[in-house]
């Protein structure tokens, strides 16, 4: 029995220091916050007149860091292996490529937007 239970807090010792430890609670009501302000600086943003020259990049801008937040806490990119960002960030960025390219399309080709 007791050769059991010192297997077992062997096994637990040993998850412990090959895992890594995740954020604290306090740590995802503060990322949802700041993702709360952000959420309410789009919105407002929107209804300022003054930005209507601006209005694609600043939207642009604040949701790509509403997105690192998300990627960085929420899908724990920041506290995993560099190997799983070294795979996203290349597929992040064909991805946006896309997006413009296709909006350029649309753009000059149908006159949209």
């Amino acid at each position: 029995m007791e050769q059991a239970q010192a297997g077992v807090m062997e096994q637990g010792q040993a998850a412990s220091e090959h895992g890594h430890a995740g954020p604290s609670a306090l740590v995802y009501v503060v990322v949802a916050a700041v993702l709360t302000v952000l959420t309410g600086m789009e919105i407002g943003v929107f209804y300022v007149h003054a930005l209507r020259e601006v209005l694609v990049p600043l939207l642009v801008v604040l949701s790509g860091f509403k997105f690192a937040l998300v990627v960085m806490f929420y899908m724990h990119l920041k506290y995993d292996s560099l190997g799983y960002t070294i795979i996203f960030l290349p597929l992040l960025l064909l991805a946006a490529l896309v997006i413009c390219v296709l909006i350029t399309l649309f753009t000059v080709f149908l006159g949209a937007v």
